[in-house]
């Protein structure tokens, strides 16, 4: 095998400073000691749960659920929209009445 065929499978799985060519094709598995000490000192079993992130975790999942994110949000756009629409409405009657 060529060592930038070996370089390019193990690419994602081993660290590059790990995993040099001259150690891979060696031939011997006495090169590997550092590939075998770094892997032996990572954490074992699943990975621990992350608390989540998000509005999503943070107002809808969970026991404090509630819509009140989404209901100031429609709230928020209509108030917006509503004081543009007046303020057009105004600049409207700046010069002429009804």
């Amino acid at each position: 095998m060529q060592p930038s065929l070996i370089r390019r499978q193990l690419g994602g799985l081993v660290p590059p400073k790990i995993a040099t060519p001259s150690i891979l094709s060696s031939g011997s598995g006495a090169g590997l000691g550092p590939l075998v000490n770094f892997y032996s000192k990572l954490p074992k079993g699943p990975a621990a749960t992350s608390a989540g992130g998000g509005i999503k975790a943070r107002f809808f999942n969970g026991k404090n659920a509630s819509a009140a994110p989404l209901l100031f949000t429609i709230f928020g756009i209509f108030a917006l929209g509503y004081t543009i629409d007046y303020q057009m409405h105004l600049k409207h009657h700046k010069n002429h009445a009804h």
